[in-house]
C-alpha cells in the first residue's frame, strides 16, 4: 500500500537528481529509481530518501510517480515495457510527466493509462540544472485542472513558476517552443560576436552591451561569458537534447499547419552542429560549430596573447 507523501521518481540523472533533493528537503518521501545500477541507493544515502530496485515497487510504494528521462520512447518502455510501472500502480495514481517528449506520443499514453485507472499530466521543465538544484525552475504544466491541483504542491517543491499551458501534452508543446526561442537566440547572439570580433569589439564587451540593451536574452544573461567566452561549454544540458526539442517544436508546427521557415532553418543549423560536433556535447559548444563556418574564433581582448583557449 501507498505511503501518504511518498513520491516516485524514475530518472536520476543531472536533472532528477537535485529534483529528488528538493522533494526530500520539501518533506516528501521519495522513492527513487534509475536503470544505471546502484545509483538510486547512492541517491537515498545522500540525499535522503528511499531506493527502488525495480520499477513495480516503485509503482507499489507510491501513488504519484514523477518521469524524469531523455525521450517519449523511453517514457513509453518504463510504463508498459517487461516490469514496468503501469501496472503496479493503484487505480487513481498520478503520473507527472516532466520529460521533454513529444505531446502526441504523451496524449497517447494518457489514454493507455486511462485504460487502467491511471492519470497524467505532462509537466515539463526549464531553468537547467542551476535552478533545478534551487527550486526555481519554470515548470509547463498540461493536463486536466484537478489533476495539476493535486500535483500543484509536488511541482511547488521543484519549481518557482508552475504555468497551466492547458490539456495533457500542452505543457511539453510549450517546452518545445521556448527551446525553439532559446536555440534562436543563441545562435544569433553567437554570430553577432562573431561579426563583431573581426570588426575588433571585445566579445566580452558585447555581452556586456546587449545585456544593457535590447538584444538582452537568457544567452546573454546566463551563457555567454558563463559557458562561451570562459571556454567551458558546461551549462549542463546536451546538444542531442536541444537537437530533439527543435524536432518536437517543428513536428508541432507540422501537426498544426504553420510555416515557419525560420524555425526550421534554425533545426537544421542546430542538427549539421551536433552531427560535425559529435555526440555528448553541451548545447553550448555549438559555438564551435559557428565558429568554423566564420573562419574565426571568439577570443576576449583580456584573453588576446596570452594562449588560453578563447
Amino acid at each position: 500500500m501507498a505511503e501518504q507523501g511518498s513520491v516516485g521518481l524514475v530518472g536520476l540523472g543531472a536533472m532528477g537528481w537535485p529534483m529528488a533533493a528538493r522533494l526530500h528537503g520539501a518533506g516528501f518521501i521519495v522513492h527513487g529509481y534509475d536503470v544505471r545500477p546502484g545509483l538510486a541507493q547512492r541517491m537515498a544515502d545522500e540525499v535522503g530518501g528511499r531506493a527502488a530496485a525495480t520499477l513495480a515497487a516503485l509503482g507499489q510504494a507510491c501513488d504519484v510517480v514523477i518521469t524524469m528521462l531523455p525521450n517519449s520512447a523511453i517514457v513509453e518502455q518504463v510504463l508498459f515495457g517487461d516490469g514496468g510501472l503501469a501496472p503496479a500502480m493503484r487505480r487513481g495514481g498520478l503520473l507527472i510527466e516532466m520529460s521533454s517528449g513529444v505531446p502526441a506520443q504523451t496524449v497517447a499514453l494518457g489514454a493507455r493509462l486511462a485504460e487502467r485507472g491511471l492519470r497524467i499530466i505532462d509537466a515539463p521543465v526549464s531553468g537547467g540544472v542551476k535552478r533545478a538544484v534551487t527550486g526555481e525552475l519554470a515548470i509547463m504544466a498540461g493536463g486536466a485542472g484537478s489533476d495539476v491541483d493535486q500535483a500543484e504542491p509536488i511541482l511547488r517543491a521543484m519549481g518557482k513558476s508552475i504555468l497551466r499551458t492547458g490539456a495533457l501534452g500542452s505543457g511539453q508543446a510549450m517546452k518545445a517552443l521556448n527551446n525553439l526561442v532559446s536555440a534562436a537566440g543563441f545562435l544569433v547572439g553567437v554570430e553577432a560576436m562573431l561579426i563583431g570580433s573581426k570588426f575588433g569589439l571585445d566579445p566580452a564587451v558585447m555581452v556586456d552591451v546587449l545585456n544593457a540593451s535590447s538584444g538582452r536574452n537568457n544567452s546573454t544573461e546566463a551563457k555567454f561569458k558563463q559557458f562561451v567566452l570562459s571556454g567551458s561549454y558546461g551549462s549542463g544540458f546536451a546538444l542531442d537534447l536541444m537537437v530533439k526539442d527543435l524536432g518536437i517544436a517543428l513536428e508541432v508546427a507540422r501537426q498544426t499547419q504553420t510555416a515557419a521557415p525560420l524555425s526550421a532553418l534554425c533545426r537544421e543549423l542546430w542538427a549539421s552542429a551536433a552531427a560535425v560536433l559529435g555526440p555528448g556535447q553541451d548545447h553550448t559548444a555549438i559555438t564551435r560549430f559557428s565558429e568554423m563556418l566564420a573562419a574565426t574564433r571568439l577570443q576576449p581582448a583580456e584573453r588576446a596573447g596570452t594562449g588560453e583557449p578563447g
